[in-house]
């Protein structure tokens, strides 16, 4: 069963179209998407997911298991950016562990899409509800980064931060909070979800006039994207000498160990195996577009190569091709099917 569940998932569309963007760039060749392109169907996968889980969120309803599980995703994108800046403290400076532990507290919204893509090959049944999850677990992590690094910076640095905060009214932490919950990829993910909502709660017949283009051009926008991001992963490997060992280590052994952690979870709540799967990887994925463009703003002495070769060069690639069969194969083992 494992063997086949990787292999399943390593013979599919949008996977397979991920490696040969990584081929393309180790065999020199000179294919490029137009860099408008990642950018629309990043946009254009992040509504049709928001707006589908909006609208089984109306079927559903807001039951207790509904916000259960909402706030346990919401407590684990504060508790794994803090564990894992303990860890990283060990070897790195404040500035840095910090942001890297805000990427890993964070999520990849495009990790969890090809999730769905699994469980629907597999014919596994889940919930709309988890993308609400998905759409809450981004910025808190932002935050606790921010925080971690200001507590954490020398005391000369913490003495101009302070003066600079008194000098512009604290504008410096209104800019924070809206880069946390209200950049792009949140506000269009969370802005979906409410109108996929309020079209299935309110204007039934609306549902099918979208159901062309969030059903029908779903998969192929993602193997498209996907190739994109295998080259642009592949062109990330190169920063990871910068990395050393040790991050190369953590990239590779945090996505298991936080998807264990998101399993006791799902166990504890009585998720179904499809939940629990999205759930684990909510928690073992780690971002590469809001938290490094947070981090670039409000800590700009951390270095960018370590949070985001880390993350899409390696964590990345890791859940997409390896962890995902893997954390299916765990929930098999502890979630009854049903």
């Amino acid at each position: 069963m494992q063997s086949s569940l990787v292999l399943q998932n390593l013979l599919s569309a949008p996977v397979l179209f991920f490696f040969l963007g990584i081929l393309g760039v180790l065999v020199g060749s000179d294919l490029e998407i137009p860099s408008p392109l990642p950018k629309l169907f990043s946009l254009y996968l992040l509504l049709a997911i928001g707006f589908k889980g909006g609208m089984e969120l109306a079927q559903s309803g807001l039951g207790p298991q509904v916000l259960l599980t909402i706030g346990a995703a919401v407590a684990m994108s504060l508790l794994v950016p803090l564990s894992s800046f303990l860890l990283l403290r060990l070897r790195l400076d404040g500035y840095n562990a910090a942001a890297i532990a805000a990427s890993y507290g964070s999520i990849s919204a495009v990790t969890f899409i090809t999730a769905e893509s699994f469980l629907n090959v597999l014919e596994v049944n889940f919930d709309g509800f988890m993308v609400a999850a998905l759409a809450l677990m981004e910025s808190p992590a932002i935050v606790v980064g921010v925080v971690l690094a200001k507590i954490t910076a020398p005391a000369e640095d913490r003495e101009v931060s302070g003066e600079q905060e008194n000098g512009n009214g604290g504008l410096r932490w209104r800019e924070v909070l809206q880069e946390a919950f209200l950049n792009g990829s949140v506000y269009l993910l969370i802005g979906s979800l409410v109108i996929g909502y309020v079209v299935a709660a309110f204007s039934p017949a609306g549902l099918e006039k979208m159901d062309p283009f969030t059903e029908k051009l779903f998969y192929g926008a993602l193997c498209f994207f996907l190739l994109d991001m295998g080259i642009v992963a592949a062109q990330r490997l190169r920063d990871l000498q910068k990395a050393g060992a040790f991050l190369i280590g953590f990239s590779l052994l945090a996505p298991p160990v936080h998807a264990l952690a998101g399993l006791l979870v799902s166990v504890l709540l009585g998720l179904s195996q499809g939940n629990t799967l999205l759930f684990m990887v909510l928690c073992a994925s780690a971002s590469y577009i809001a938290v490094p463009a947070a981090m670039r703003m409000t800590v700009p002495q951390a270095n960018p190569s370590l949070y985001i070769s880390t993350a899409l060069g390696l964590t990345f690639p890791f859940n997409v091709v390896i962890g995902i069969p893997l954390y299916m194969v765990l929930t098999r083992q502890f979630i009854p099917a049903g």
